[in-house]
C-alpha cells in the first residue's frame, strides 16, 4: 500500500515537472510576437542577455523570461501557503486572504497609488511607478501593508499568551473588513487615472514586474517556501487535533508563528508585485490532495509545483487569448478556479 502510494507520488512529481517545463517553454514562445521553441532554447542557453538590435533576444530576456520566472515562483508561493494554512486551520477552504495578507497588501498598494501625486510632486501615478524610486513604491507599500496587517492579526489572536486558530480566523475576518473599508475610503478620493491604475492592480497581473525586481521576488518567496517544508511533520500532527499534536511534542506556538510568518513574507511579496491573484491558493492544494492524499511532506512541494504550473499556464492564456491585448491574469485564474469548485460541489466530492 505504502509502496504504491510512494510510486504514485513520485509519478505525480515527474508529471508536474515535465508539464511545468513544457508550459514555461510555451510561455516563452507564445505572445503578441511568436518565437519558435528552438529559437527560445537557443536564446536562453546562450547565456547572454541579448545583443542590441536583436528583437527576439530582447523580448525573451527582458520581458518573457522574468515574467515566466515570477509566474512560477508566485504560483508556488500562493499554492504552498494555501496548503499550509489549510493544514493549520484544518479547513479546506482556508487561503491567505483569511489572515489579512491580501487585504493588507491591497491597502498598502492603493495608498501608494493615491498618494503618489503628493510624493512625486504632481507626476501622474502611471509615470511615477515606472521610473526611479517609484519603481518600488507600490510593491514596497503593498508588502509592508500585508506584513503589518498579518502581524496584527497574529498578535490580536493571542488568548492567555497563546494563539488559537479559531480566534485567528475571527480576527482575520475583522481585519479584512477594516482594510476593505480603508481601501474603499482611499478609492473614493482617487482621480480617474488612479482609479484605472487601482483597477488593473487589484485584478492581478504579472506585467507589473520588471527584470530589476525579479531578485527581490525570488528572495522573499523562495526562502519562506523552505520554511513550509520544515513545518510538514507538525502540520501532519495538527490534522489530528491541537491537543493530540501537543501530546506528540509539537510546539504549536512556534509552528503557527512560522506558518504565519512564511505566509506573510511569500504571499505578501506575491501580492506586492503581482496584485490580487485568486484561486491558486485554493485550487492547487486540492488538486494535489485529491491525487496523493494529505501528507504535508508531499502535499506542500506538490502544491508548489502545481501552483507554479497553473499560474504560468494562466498567464500564457492571459497574454494570448486576446493578443495583442492582454487580460489580467486574476480574471483567468478566477474563470478557471470557480468552475472547478462548482464541479466538486455538484458531484459531492469532499474538498
Amino acid at each position: 500500500m505504502n509502496q504504491a502510494l510512494n510510486l504514485k507520488r513520485l509519478l505525480l512529481f515527474i508529471v508536474l515537472g515535465v508539464l511545468l517545463i513544457w508550459v514555461c517553454l510555451g510561455s516563452l514562445s507564445l505572445g503578441a510576437a511568436d518565437i519558435s521553441p528552438q529559437a527560445v532554447l537557443r536564446i536562453v542557453f546562450s547565456g547572454v542577455a541579448g545583443e542590441h538590435g536583436d528583437v527576439e533576444h530582447f523580448v525573451i530576456w527582458n520581458i518573457r523570461l522574468p515574467r515566466t520566472v515570477v509566474a512560477v515562483i508566485v504560483g508556488a508561493a500562493l499554492a504552498a501557503s494555501g496548503a499550509a494554512l489549510q493544514g493549520m486551520f484544518r479547513n479546506p477552504m482556508a487561503d491567505p486572504a483569511l489572515i489579512g495578507i491580501t487585504a493588507g497588501g491591497s491597502l498598502g498598494a492603493v495608498a501608494a497609488m493615491v498618494f503618489a501625486n503628493v510624493v512625486s510632486g504632481g507626476v501622474m501615478v502611471g509615470e511615477f511607478v515606472r521610473g526611479g524610486i517609484g519603481l518600488w513604491a507600490v510593491p514596497l507599500c503593498a508588502f509592508v501593508g500585508a506584513f503589518v496587517v498579518t502581524s496584527l492579526v497574529y498578535q490580536l489572536s493571542k488568548l492567555s499568551g497563546r494563539v488559537t486558530v479559531a480566534h485567528m480566523l475571527l480576527v482575520g475576518i475583522a481585519m479584512n473588513a477594516l482594510c476593505g473599508a480603508l481601501t474603499g475610503l482611499l478609492i473614493v478620493t482617487a482621480n480617474d487615472q488612479q482609479l484605472r491604475e487601482i483597477t488593473f492592480w487589484t485584478l492581478g497581473g504579472l506585467g507589473f514586474v520588471t527584470s530589476q525586481q525579479v531578485p527581490a521576488v525570488l528572495v522573499l518567496v523562495v526562502l519562506p517556501l523552505l520554511g513550509y517544508v520544515l513545518c510538514a511533520r507538525g502540520l501532519n500532527a495538527l490534522m489530528i487535533g491541537e491537543g493530540e499534536a501537543f501530546s506528540m511534542g509539537v510546539n504549536l506556538e512556534k509552528l503557527k508563528w512560522v506558518i504565519v510568518l512564511c505566509s506573510a513574507l511569500s504571499v505578501g511579496a506575491a501580492v506586492a508585485f503581482c496584485g490580487g491573484i485568486g484561486f491558486i491558493g485554493l485550487v492547487a492544494p486540492h488538486l494535489v490532495r485529491l491525487m496523493i492524499g494529505g501528507d504535508h511532506r508531499f502535499l506542500l512541494p506538490g502544491a508548489a509545483l502545481m501552483g507554479g504550473l497553473l499560474l504560468c499556464g494562466a498567464d500564457m492564456l492571459a497574454r494570448t487569448l486576446a493578443a495583442p491585448a492582454e487580460l489580467p491574469v486574476g480574471i483567468v485564474t478566477a474563470a478557471l478556479g470557480a468552475p472547478f469548485f462548482l464541479f466538486l460541489l455538484l458531484r459531492g466530492t469532499r474538498v
